[in-house]
């Protein structure tokens, strides 16, 4: 659905963002970790299927402000820019994957963006750890063992993202279609 301005585009995106929110809020599990408070939920998931289903650009609103409507409202605004960052990047490269193949989504396709989106995040996350230990006032060494000794979290979720996106992309593209939307 590439119609930037359309009011059906709107609605999806806001629609969207909606999701990830709840997606967020409604299944969180916590995790301990050395920095930050991570936890598992589907966020990013949501996230990948909103840059397939409406492009980078509405996909990247819609995960911009469902991830970092819900860090904004729930004790992690000091972070939530760097939030809105990493879902920069994740469009991007979903976006770039999915253009490589042509916008073709036969499964195996689908199956590689998971997994890519799942690579991303974690290496996202990686860096995003060292920046908030850095502006807690950590040393750089410190910072990138702690940094990497936290990523538990985001490990379990860039997994459950590579399976959770292709089954639901086909479970949701009957629906996209039937609206009449144009997907990537």
């Amino acid at each position: 659905m590439r119609q930037k301005n359309s009011l059906r585009a709107v609605i999806f995106t806001g629609l969207f963002a909606a999701i990830i929110f709840i997606g967020i809020s409604v299944l969180r599990i916590p995790v301990p970790a050395l920095v930050g408070r991570p936890f598992i939920h589907f966020g990013n998931a949501l996230t990948v299927l909103a840059i397939l289903f409406l492009g980078a650009r509405n996909g990247a609103i819609a995960g911009a402000v469902g991830l970092g409507g819900f860090d904004l409202l729930n004790g992690y605004a000091a972070t939530s820019w760097l939030t809105v960052l990493e879902v920069l990047v994740i469009a991007l490269v979903v976006h770039t994957t999915y253009r490589l193949f042509k916008f073709d989504d036969r499964t195996s396709h689908i199956v590689t963006i998971g997994i890519v989106a799942g690579v991303t995040k974690i290496f996202t996350s990686y860096v995003v750890s060292i920046v908030e230990a850095l502006m807690a006032g950590t040393l750089f060494k410190v910072a990138v063992v702690s940094a990497f000794l936290s990523l538990p979290a985001t490990i379990i979720n860039s997994i459950s993202t590579a399976i959770i996106v292709p089954i639901l992309y086909y479970l949701l593209r009957g629906a996209f279609r039937a609206t009449g939307s144009r997907m990537n």
